[in-house]
């Protein structure tokens, strides 16, 4: 028998507000010959989260002593305390202040300024009885069914950036330089639009990255209400945005009837499978889903 890919795998919970339940089933799973996850997925009453953290490319600095994994613990920590201190705040709000506290979980040790200081994009959503609220920034994906039809949420900007980054690097003249140091003048230039008016915004150490945020509030009641929602690291997404496996409809269907983890086992087999489709500098990523589904309440 085959062990399961899963590294961690939440069974349904069932979280109770104002209006109607909330079912929460998640996976997340670090790369194959990996045993560190860089994601992390949580929920804490009526949040619950996916956060990604960005993986260190081998030979750069960060001017700090903690790694993603680390970050991205701290991070959801941080988030489940400012919710129960604070629940009627907005999602930017409480991030901002996770992000705060987190600055100083850090304890002095590290040059937080540093470009390359730890970071993780952020995938967010809050019951709130008869409404959701919804917090995406990078590249973490949100999938909707709601009111009959598939959508999803996403923050574009880092693959805008990285388009940039791809057309600086092009310009460098082929015979000038190897693949190494093409490569590391990329993650450069990248690192100097992390958190920048015309970069793209993660958390790491500035609580302002918060504020630029996608968000937005959908109903729980009504035609227009969700049913379901699938909060993915860009592990799991990749399903879609790079091996166009499923469409965003499908990875929804997928994880609803045969779970979180069988999601993340058909993205293993298409790193296996297609390792050309991959656009990212590593065969294989940490992988995180979370599904929260509602019941069918009174319009």
């Amino acid at each position: 028998m085959r062990p399961p890919t899963t590294s961690v795998a939440a069974e349904a919970t069932r979280v109770v507000g104002a209006a109607r339940t909330m079912r929460v089933r998640s996976a997340s799973a670090p790369p194959p010959g990996r045993p560190l996850n860089e994601d992390f997925v949580f929920r804490f009453g009526p949040l619950a989260g996916v956060l990604d953290g960005a993986t260190v490319p081998e030979g750069f600095d960060t001017g700090c002593v903690h790694g993603p994994s680390w970050y991205v613990r701290h991070l959801a920590a941080r988030l489940g305390l400012a919710e129960a201190v604070r629940p009627t705040a907005t999602l930017m709000s409480n991030l901002a202040a996770a992000i705060l506290g987190v600055r100083a979980d850090h304890g002095g040790e590290c040059d937080l300024d540093h470009p390359g200081t730890p970071s993780s994009t952020v995938c967010l959503l809050r019951d709130g009885g008869d409404h959701l609220d919804y917090l995406v920034l990078c590249d973490s994906p949100l999938v909707l069914d709601a009111g009959g039809r598939i959508s999803v949420v996403t923050d574009d900007r880092l693959d805008a950036a990285m388009a940039a980054v791809r057309a600086t690097v092009a310009a460098v003249p082929a015979g000038s330089a190897d693949r190494l140091t093409r490569f590391r003048r990329a993650v450069g230039v990248q690192r100097e639009r992390m958190n920048r008016t015309h970069g793209y915004w993660v958390a790491a150490a500035d609580p302002d990255a918060a504020f630029h945020a996608v968000t937005g509030t959908l109903p729980l009641r009504g035609p227009g209400a969700v049913r379901r929602a699938a909060l993915l690291s860009d592990g799991a997404s990749a399903m879609v945005e790079q091996f166009g496996l499923l469409d965003w409809a499908g990875l929804l269907d997928v994880a609803t009837a045969e779970g979180p983890g069988a999601l993340i086992d058909r993205v293993r087999a298409a790193e296996r499978d297609h390792p050309d489709r991959l656009r990212r500098h590593k065969p294989a990523d940490d992988a995180s889903v979370l599904l929260c589904e509602f019941d069918a309440g009174e319009p």
